[in-house]
């Protein structure tokens, strides 16, 4: 991402932010790396992605997509459900789940 979940440095990356928490993905599980700091990083995620924007999800090392991607997902609740399976939403009380990490470039 752009900046920090703390921090956004653009519109995107604090949508993604946004929907995350939306989504109540959980902050232990959650892994942000700001392009903005290393200009490697910046460059080589678009090459291994194969995806020409930032901010980018990883869950569980797999590429899920954009900003785009992420906003069309959460409004056609394709998100909730694939977040669900993949165990990084919050546990609630009571629940004790394994940790898996979301991460967003």
């Amino acid at each position: 991402m752009k900046g920090t979940p703390e921090t956004p440095q653009c519109g995107f990356s604090r949508a993604t932010i946004q929907i995350l928490g939306l989504q109540g993905v959980d902050p232990t599980k959650f892994t942000a790396f700001n392009v903005l700091e290393d200009v490697d990083l910046r460059s080589g995620i678009k090459e291994y992605s194969d995806w020409p924007t930032i901010p980018q999800l990883y869950v569980n090392k797999d590429f899920v997509g954009g900003c785009d991607i992420l906003m069309s997902m959460h409004q056609n609740g394709e998100l909730a459900k694939f977040l669900g399976e993949q165990e990084v939403l919050a546990v609630e009380d009571g629940k004790d789940g394994e940790s898996k990490e979301t991460s967003s470039t």
